[in-house]
């Protein structure tokens, strides 16, 4: 069994992707219920929105990546 560095670096990228899109989903949706609660103190809705599109498209493609690989 070997290890195939393409789809390692492809998962670990859908891996940040996932938790960068959790963070800053949080950080905006908490914040509107509780801003004191939320992980960045729902300091900008502007960053958070950017943050979490930039993840979706990380996360998209990685995992566009990752199938070309198969």
């Amino acid at each position: 069994m070997s290890l195939n560095l393409p789809k390692v670096l492809c998962i670990a990228g859908i891996a940040v992707a996932v938790l960068v899109f959790l963070l800053f989903f949080a950080d905006l949706a908490i914040g509107y219920i509780n801003p004191g609660l939320a992980p960045f103190k729902h300091a900008s809705q502007t960053l958070d929105a950017t943050f979490i599109i930039c993840a979706a498209g990380l996360g998209a493609l990685s995992w566009f990546t990752l199938k070309e690989q198969e």
